[in-house]
């Protein structure tokens, strides 16, 4: 922890706010959004299908404007764009404790995602320009603040839940308030390196025609499939094993303790061995790898109290491969921006790590119930840890053609 703080004290305090905000962000984020679906469903009398609605309203609204909210960082600054969405997910999580009504939900659940959309590239641009030469080193803290927000979120939402949920929204968007003002009193003002812009399609052209950047945005899809496991495939086979709720959360906090003990040691170290692109093949193989021991037991009676062993090495693999690869992957994204969109570049990714996210969940899912009949339980780990290592191998075959040192400064 002392080299965390150390660490932590070395940059200006525009960057050390970034990183605090962060774990303000996911905070007041991870607070409430594990007990929503409970509440809509006991507390709004919501139907199934209506709750899924909701949450899946609040998604789209977050990951289809990655772009839009990238690119008016780009344009108008990252600061108000932070602020702005801060802003909004304060109205948004007030209106999710104050309503119980379904348009008014909707209304909440729009306003929350698009909020994210704003303040998610926004920040990450910031953080870049800031940083300068250190990028590296500043997007490592900011993934240890980052797991600290998801560790103690959900603790003090349950903690919260005691005097019901409306004080969990309602302390949820304090936080966000709070954020909001901080961000005004002391995150720089600065606009784009250009006073003036063409028009938007002219620099989404340029983002999606930026052939070596798309080429690693898709050769890192898997990368954000294979992480969003820990929420999909790997609850659900805790909780076919026995292991509840309990088991679930103890993944979580594994997972979160992994990052904030061990995130800036990890990136010192592979900074000093090996270089961007390797970290991140490297990291990538880990998270392929992390799904080997589940599909290696899965046949297996394994004895009580073994049976959740190779889950936990899957998610301890898993989240040891992440923090390999983040830090040079957000690097790596702002210096292929060429410091002039930074902003559209991380909306872009954002947006197609979404689908990533979306078109593996629904391939996992898919699998999952398939094996499950047929008596291939091993199936859906082989395929992920496949498509791990062909992402690795795809970044790894990038970085040797000296692809992920161009930028689109370089480019015109």
């Amino acid at each position: 922890m002392r080299g965390l703080l150390r660490e932590f004290r070395s940059f200006d305090r525009p960057i050390q706010l970034l990183q605090i905000n962060q774990a303000g962000i996911n905070l007041g984020f991870y607070m409430l959004m594990p007990y929503l679906a409970q509440h809509l469903s006991t507390g709004a009398g919501l139907a199934a299908w209506t709750i899924g609605l909701v949450l899946g309203l609040r998604n789209l609204s977050q990951q289809g404007m990655f772009l839009i909210g990238g690119t008016l960082a780009d344009r108008l600054g990252p600061k108000p764009m932070i602020m702005l969405g801060c802003a909004l997910r304060t109205v948004g999580f007030a209106l999710f404790g104050l309503t119980t009504s379904l348009p008014w939900l909707i209304v909440a659940a729009a306003v929350t995602g698009f909020a994210g959309a704003l303040f998610n590239p926004a920040a990450r641009a910031c953080l870049a320009y800031e940083a300068g030469e250190r990028k590296v080193a500043a997007f490592a803290v900011f993934n240890v603040f980052y797991q600290g927000g998801i560790l103690v979120g959900p603790l003090v939402g349950l903690l919260l839940l005691n005097a019901g949920f409306s004080v969990v929204c309602l302390a949820a968007a304090a936080i966000f308030a709070v954020l909001t003002v901080l961000q005004g009193l002391w995150l720089p003002s600065r606009r784009g390196p250009r006073a003036e812009h063409p028009p938007v399609l002219t620099d989404w052209r340029r983002a999606f025609g930026d052939r070596a950047f798309v080429a690693f945005a898709a050769a890192m899809i898997a990368s954000s499939a294979l992480s969003y496991q820990m929420y999909l495939a790997l609850p659900l086979e805790v909780n076919r094993l026995g292991g509840g709720e309990a088991g679930v959360m103890a993944l979580y906090a594994l997972s979160a303790l992994l990052g904030i003990a061990g995130q800036v040691r990890l990136t010192a170290w592979c900074s000093a061995r090996w270089s961007r692109g390797q970290a991140i093949s490297r990291g990538l193989a880990l998270m392929g790898l992390a799904f080997v021991p589940p599909a290696a037991t899965a046949h297996l009676a394994l004895p009580p109290g073994w049976s959740l062993a190779p889950l936990v090495a899957c998610a301890l693999l898993l989240t040891l491969g992440t923090l390999t690869a983040f830090p040079f992957e957000m690097a790596t994204i702002a210096d292929m921006a060429g410091n002039r969109l930074i902003g559209t570049y991380y909306g872009l990714y954002n947006l197609l790590s979404g689908l990533g996210i979306l078109a593996g969940n629904l391939l996992a899912g898919a699998l999952v119930d398939t094996a499950r009949h047929a008596g291939t339980a091993a199936v859906p780990w082989i395929a992920l840890a496949i498509a791990g290592l062909a992402s690795a191998a795809a970044v790894k075959r990038l970085d040797h053609r000296g692809r992920l040192r161009h930028t689109a400064q370089a480019a015109g």
